[in-house]
């Protein structure tokens, strides 16, 4: 076939296919099945088109020649549309259903295949192993026809992510019992359902880690390739392609589940590695990648229809019918009698009703149920009489799906009142036409009286409003209650944190990294408050400011190996966390205060503000911690921030400057690379001033300020020095040996066995009475702040005392006096000592010398003093 011809033939159709959606539209079918009547057309016209003129009949021609294989389907235009449709699937909205989404993904397949495959193989005289194949190929949702029809009629979101989910992992079980039963029907094999549960399994699993490795690797080249947006979606484009087919021909795991993985992974972290421009300009290119092989796939699969259904016969007619009542059978039984089930266990979520009626005809078939049957009418050592009965029953059930189920669907749906707004978002829809009519009724008499309009003119552009607002029931918002505008807001304020979240990525104002991480907790932010409201909300930020499962494992290896590069890293990207979420919330309460106040009143927007002004304090508390701690990181980190701050506008000006033919494209490039210059040590890593020597620390402790730069030296070598983050515990055994600790700065409690609490400061020490008196005291020591320490171990301070005497002197001295309150104190506890009230001084027969130390202590009291210990 000449390339022109083919190029002519494939022009001609993308032109045919353009005028498809807004046809669609207007005679109100979904687009899918549009497409399937006219590749059906198509499909027959094209043998008999000598009545046609010359170009028409050229083009009928190039159409004629074309070479569909299954191969075409499953290697060109299968890797684009599931690419495409996991990239714009939501990550988190997809696992917070992932339980009911991996049943009917698997399960309704398996249950499908066998009830199709035993009820046909019962009524006719086909093998069990063709039946099962049958069974297996209709058993697919196939991703184009759903998640075409599901964009098109408005379906909710859940319920879209719902479908997209299942339709995007099923064809994974689909294709493994497809293969399976595909050897058996060669004769290469023998039917076992351990072979294909191990077949399912390896390729499933195997594709899903192949997808997230391929995925990862992807966005650590995004970060090579920033700046160069066309290089950054050429690559996406080359990723679909590579992780379908590596993995399906050399990894030999599931393609389907491979692609899908990749693209949820590029889809959720992408983003925040791509260049600030690009993931927007990504986002534009695939939906059209989409629209082609969407379209292109459902035309050339439709022309084949023609074909596939020539040698039809009426008995195959009523098993088609057969399969088609089986199959719908078969999928109740799944989303009316498991997965409710499902919903009762911890690996589900409740789905209503509506939902489930929706799942459950939803169930379209398409192009990929056709293409695996085309597979089998190539594969010449299967029978003839199997491969044309499953070509002619698949055929006849995709159609059956997509003109009853998929033309009545729209009708369900809005029989079900799911392309309907919630009376929440409807109420808060009128109020926002309210205000937003009543700031453009002022601003049109502006633009009015500025540009001398006739009053006529005026008057009739009022009365639109007015009607409008007639129209409109404005007082909606004040029968809802209290709690319900309250989390209304809240929802709005959470959604509005995550797009500034994300300009200031696109701004670069803070890396990839840290980006990453504030548009994940903003998305939990948002789920948090959409489950719970207000206590949601306050919930959600008391996580937030919790320390990571990271950062808690960088001070545990900081406190047994003193290992602190991994910690400074870990402080360094909460320090800019904290300082960008509290210029966020910053925004959001001006946010509020604008924006929510006119639509929800004050007293429901005062309790908003008033949560987040909560959530400010306590940022600030976090922030002011570590600037008294670490005042050089703080200064520098406040300084990067201002200084990304200042590139982001620079280079806004210069685009402006730009839009308006101020500069020229050169002058443009040049100025935007001097601001990459300029602004370069913004980017680096900071240092933090954790500077935790203890030949530098031991100086800010008295116990050691009058001994000789020789013993200081020894005692350096001994001495660990560790860092403690507010709320700490200090752990008085590390590994099987007992510690004593020092205070070099900050503070430390210690809740001692009576409930009562000591704290200690800079140069005070603990634990040491277990290791002097070889005794167990059930103290426990948490950190009041940013505290550094240093931790000597039972070992060294055997050695430290043995070669200093002074020293040993010292700490003697210290325990006894807390030996002493401590066996007082245990003499109160056990009842030995009593309250004794001291003489009263110069009273006659009293002796005025002064008192045994312990003699005053009231039972009950504090017997440690200040320098308690444990």
């Amino acid at each position: 076939m000449q390339i022109g011809h083919l190029v002519f033939g494939l022009a001609g159709l993308l032109a045919l296919v353009s005028f498809m959606p807004p046809l669609a539209g207007r005679l109100r079918l979904p687009y899918s099945v549009l497409l399937a009547i006219v590749g059906f057309v198509l499909g027959l016209i094209i043998h008999v088109h000598g009545w046609a003129p010359l170009v028409v009949s050229d083009f009928l021609d190039s159409l004629q020649d074309f070479e569909v294989s299954s191969e075409t389907f499953l290697f060109v235009f299968l890797p684009i549309l599931l690419f495409e449709t996991s990239l714009s699937i939501n990550v988190r909205r997809l696992l917070d259903d992932i339980g009911p989404i991996l049943m009917m993904a698997i399960v309704a397949v398996v249950v499908c295949t066998v009830a199709v495959g035993f009820s046909i193989n019962s009524v006719s005289g086909y093998s069990l192993a063709v039946c099962l194949m049958l069974g297996a190929i209709v058993a697919t949702t196939d991703p184009v026809a759903v998640v075409g029809v599901f964009r098109e009629v408005g379906a909710p979101k859940r319920l879209t992510t719902l479908v997209e989910g299942e339709s995007l992992f099923n064809d994974a079980a689909s294709i493994a019992l497809y293969s399976v039963l595909l050897t058996v029907l060669a004769g290469g094999g023998t039917l076992s359902s351990g072979k294909i549960f191990y077949s399912f399994a390896f390729g499933f699993i195997g594709g899903g880690i192949a997808g997230f490795l391929m995925g990862r690797l992807a966005c650590r080249l995004f970060i090579w390739l920033r700046g160069w947006p066309t290089a950054e979606i050429t690559l996406t484009i080359a990723l679909a392609y590579l992780t379908f087919y590596i993995s399906d021909h050399y990894l030999g795991v599931s393609g389907v589940v491979a692609t899908v993985i990749a693209g949820l992974v590029v889809g959720s972290s992408g983003r925040t590695r791509m260049s600030p421009a690009t993931f927007e300009q990504l986002s534009g290119a695939w939906s059209q990648f989409g629209f082609w092989a969407n379209s292109l796939i459902f035309v050339f699969a439709a022309m084949l229809i023609p074909r596939m259904m020539e040698d039809i016969t009426w008995t195959q007619v009523g098993l088609v019918l057969l399969v088609f009542a089986v199959t719908l059978l078969a999928r109740a039984l799944m989303v009316f009698g498991v997965l409710p089930l499902l919903g009762l266990t911890r690996f589900g979520t409740k789905v209503s009703p509506a939902y489930r009626v929706v799942m459950w005809w939803g169930g379209l078939r398409g192009a990929v149920s056709l293409a695996l049957a085309l597979a089998v009418t190539e594969q010449h050592n299967v029978p003839y009489e199997a491969r044309q009965f499953i070509a002619v029953a698949t055929t006849g059930f995709v159609l059956m799906t997509l003109f009853v189920n998929g033309v009545s669907l729209r009708k369900l749906i809005g029989h079900l009142r799911l392309n309907q707004l919630s009376p929440f978002e409807r109420t808060l829809r009128n109020q926002a036409v309210v205000v937003a009519l009543e700031d453009l009724r002022e601003k049109t008499d502006e633009i009015a009286e500025y540009d001398n309009i006739g009053l006529d003119a005026r008057a009739r552009v009022q009365s639109v409003f007015d009607a409008t607002l007639a129209s409109v029931d404005g007082g909606e918002i004040e029968r809802l209650s209290l709690d319900q505008k309250v989390s209304m807001g809240l929802a709005v304020v959470a959604a509005r944190e995550e797009e500034l979240f994300f300009d200031t990525l696109k701004a670069q104002i803070v890396e990839w990294r840290t980006a990453e991480s504030l548009l994940a907790r903003a998305e939990r932010l948002s789920d948090a408050v959409r489950a719970g409201g207000l206590q949601g909300f306050e919930a959600a930020i008391a996580a937030d400011l919790r320390y990571s499962q990271g950062f808690r494992l960088a001070l545990r290896i900081h406190y047994l190996f003193g290992f602190q590069e991994w910690l400074r890293r870990e402080l360094s990207k909460r320090f800019t966390n904290l300082m960008s979420k509290r210029s966020v919330a910053q925004q959001l309460i001006r946010f509020a205060e604008k924006e929510l106040k006119p639509l929800l009143g004050t007293e429901a927007t005062d309790i908003i503000i008033g949560a987040h002004k909560r959530r400010l304090v306590l940022l600030e508390n976090s922030l002011q911690a570590m600037n008294l701690q670490y005042p050089v990181f703080a200064q520098w980190l406040q300084e990067a921030y201002l200084g990304r701050m200042a590139r982001a506008l620079e280079r806004l000006r210069y685009r402006d400057m730009l839009a308006q033919f101020l500069i020229t494209g050169e002058m443009y490039s040049d100025l935007i690379k001097q601001i990459d210059l300029r602004w370069e040590h913004v980017q680096k890593h900071p240092p933090l001033d954790i500077a935790m020597s203890a030949r530098e620390l031991i100086g800010h402790v008295p116990l050691f300020q009058d001994l000789s730069p020789e013993e200081l030296a020894l005692i350096s070598k001994l001495l660990k020095p560790r860092l403690a983050v507010p709320n700490q515990r200090i752990r008085l055994q590390v590994g099987r040996s007992r510690a004593m600790y020092i205070v070099a700065s900050g503070a430390v409690t210690l809740h001692l066995p009576d409930t009562t609490t000591v704290e200690l400061g800079t140069g005070e020490m603990f634990g040491e009475m277990a290791l002097l008196t070889d005794t167990e005291f059930e103290a426990k020591a948490t950190s009041l702040g940013y505290s550094r320490l240093l931790m000597l171990l039972e070992g060294d301070l055997d050695t430290l005392l043995e070669r200093d005497s002074i020293l040993r002197e010292k700490v003697e001295t210290i325990a006894k006096q807390r030996l002493r309150a401590l066996t007082v104190w245990q003499e109160f506890q056990s009842g030995q000592r009593q309250y004794e009230p001291l003489p009263e001084r110069n009273s006659p027969g009293t002796d005025n010398s002064p008192a045994e130390p312990d003699a005053g202590m009231v039972a009950g009291s504090d017997p440690l003093g200040s320098k308690a210990t444990d």
